[in-house]
């Protein structure tokens, strides 16, 4: 038998203190908080070049659909957005919708994505993980044609619920939304 020790209520009580106190990584206490609607609507971008671009708009990339892929990956990314940031809340999600608009002046792919749900904590990072499945999609079925893509500007634009009600981007919103929020 190993030997035993004994240890008295102020070490146990210090044990306590650094595992639940002093640890350097904490998720953050929503337990008092009420549930109340959140929304948040995330946006980003793919240049991917003229040839990938007009493939994609007659719909003859060798590997499918880069634009429906990525709407369906996009909801993929919305529901395991807590399995893969470490921190984040797992949330119900009562809502996720992604559009992604093609703009022939620069030859990209813009990506937007909302999502909704009633809970204690925000949208905000489920969003954002939308909006980067769909461009990594995005991605991974144009590589082949064309290497050189760049993604950027994946940014929150707007979120509303919670105690703080609406926050809009300072960037301010795209024309064709500027009255849906």
């Amino acid at each position: 038998m190993s030997k035993l020790d004994i240890i008295n209520q102020r070490e146990l009580n210090d044990w306590a203190k650094e595992i639940f106190q002093n640890n350097s990584f904490n998720m953050v206490d929503v337990s008092s908080k009420k549930e109340t609607f959140r929304r948040a609507l995330a946006s980003g971008k793919i240049y991917v070049g003229k040839e990938v671009f007009d493939l994609i708009k007659n719909k003859q990339m060798p590997k499918g659909d880069p634009i429906t892929l990525a709407e369906i990956s996009a909801v993929l990314g919305v529901k395991k957005t807590s399995d893969l940031i470490p921190l984040c809340h797992p949330l119900p999600i009562d809502h996720t919708a992604t559009k992604i608009i093609m703009n022939e002046v620069d030859n990209s792919l813009e990506v937007f994505c909302v999502v909704s749900t009633v809970a204690k904590t925000g949208v905000e990072m489920e969003a954002i993980m939308g909006v980067n499945t769909a461009l990594t999609t995005i991605y991974d079925l144009s590589k082949i044609i064309n290497p050189y893509l760049k993604i950027e500007n994946v940014k929150l634009l707007i979120k509303e619920g919670g105690k703080n009600g609406i926050w809009k981007n300072p960037d301010g919103l795209p024309d064709f939304l500027k009255n849906f929020f």
